[in-house]
């Protein structure tokens, strides 16, 4: 007899990810009972904002699943404060990142906006906002960063300007800036920096006073910082 947690399994490798709330109706047990099956011991998942996913088994490389589910406290209230600086019609720019998800999941469904995303786990929560409208720039899918980077130099961004861009930084330092793991993540964020009115960091206390191999910019070059 198949197991459930075999059956989530067969479910994960045809989509990558499922809401609980999809995995419930699916396998006909309550939320609660697959919760309970994740939590149980050694099983290949993890619960994450509402989705279940693969657990990463990689642990000498960035992924930013396994990032998202540190820090969780401090970064729900980065995205409160952050959530709260989007106005009604804006354009906002959403970079990947395991902070970003968390603005993200804290904007108010009552908000009329438009969103660019380059992200696929930020991209899954703002499709569920109903005012939202949804960009996701195209490209080649990394998982590390769960991110879509262009395949060439001309991309969405280049055709559009932005009230607000949300940017992340794998490393901050006041003498180097902003840091990140990935050159073409870097570039991402460099080119909407450029194309936004007002450009926001936003980190927790974990990614300071480190840097990393891709240079972003200096900290100055930033119009607002935001940081627990």
């Amino acid at each position: 007899m198949v197991s459930r947690l075999q059956k989530l399994e067969f479910l994960l490798k045809q989509k990558n990810q499922i809401h609980l709330r999809e995995a419930s109706e699916l396998l006909g047990v309550s939320e609660m009972t697959i919760r309970r099956d994740i939590n149980s011991g050694n099983t290949p998942f993890n619960l994450l904002g509402g989705y279940i996913i693969f657990a990463q088994k990689d642990k000498n490389n960035y992924h930013v699943i396994e990032q998202q589910s540190k820090h969780i406290s401090e970064k729900l209230k980065l995205g409160e404060k952050a959530a709260k600086l989007i106005e009604e019609d804006d354009i906002v720019f959403f970079d990947c990142g395991s902070t970003i998800p968390f603005v993200a999941s804290q904007i108010d469904d009552a908000l009329r906006f438009t969103a660019i995303c380059c992200s696929l786990n930020t991209f899954n929560i703002l499709i569920e906002k109903p005012n939202c409208k949804v960009i996701l720039i195209g490209g080649e899918y990394t998982p590390n960063n769960a991110a879509f980077s262009p395949l060439n130099y001309q991309n969405d961004l280049d055709l559009l300007f932005t009230d607000k861009a949300f940017i992340s930084a794998a490393g901050i330092s006041q003498e180097k800036g902003a840091s990140c793991f990935e050159l073409s993540e870097a570039n991402i964020k460099r080119q909407a920096m450029k194309k936004t009115k007002q450009a926001i960091l936003i980190a927790d206390q974990s990614k300071q006073d480190k840097v990393y191999t891709a240079f972003i910019c200096q900290l100055s070059e930033f119009d607002q910082i935001i940081i627990e």
